[in-house]
């Protein structure tokens, strides 16, 4: 009998020692994070257009924005190192005849001493849209920043264009596009 005891307690021990040496399943379940990997390939960011009739100053203007992507520009990055064609956008607001009043196309370099460094060498031209009629003046708001369509980084921007042609450009100092424009304006040549 004394060797059963022994031999019970010799297996006990064992168990015991296994036991310890063995984690404790809890439930949990730990996935390691994926490791977000990037194309080599240079991506682009889809062209869009947009034509809107307009009343201002007492008359119809169609105003016309296009995006398309630019190769011959520096390439934009986005937050994982992901390269990007920057783009281009072409303003052009045109009278109830069809003559053009305005025509521009702009460029991230025109926006460039509104925003840091970083975002100058990495982000891109995101847009620049048409927001609202404000007395003698046509509003857009543009944005530059991080090319990743699912990215919420951007420097927003107002552009204002007057009815006698002049463009005017500042930091959007409030996220709401029916805001007041900031007083520190720089007026753009054409």
């Amino acid at each position: 009998m004394a060797n059963t005891n022994v031999l019970g307690l010799l297996m006990i021990g064992v168990l015991m020692l296994a036991s310890c040496g063995s984690k404790k399943n809890n439930g949990d379940i730990i996935a390691p994070k994926p490791i977000e990997k990037h194309s080599d390939k240079i991506l682009m960011m889809q062209n869009y257009k947009n034509t809107t009739n307009q009343n201002w100053a007492g008359s119809t203007y169609i105003v016309s924005l296009s995006r398309t992507v630019d190769k011959s520009l520096s390439t934009a990055e986005d937050e994982n190192g992901q390269k990007y064609y920057d783009n281009k956008i072409d303003l052009v607001v045109s009278r109830s005849d069809g003559s053009v009043f305005f025509k521009k196309t702009f460029y991230k370099t025109d926006f460039k001493q509104y925003i840091d460094d970083g975002v100058s060498k990495k982000g891109a031209l995101l847009g620049v849209v048409f927001d609202r009629v404000d007395g003698q003046n046509l509003i857009f708001g543009a944005s530059i920043g991080s090319p990743d369509k699912i990215s919420d980084e951007f420097i927003p921007l107002v552009v204002k264009l007057s009815k006698t042609g002049t463009l005017s450009i500042s930091k959007d100092t409030d996220l709401d596009t029916g805001s007041d424009i900031a007083t520190d304006e720089q007026d753009d040549s054409n």
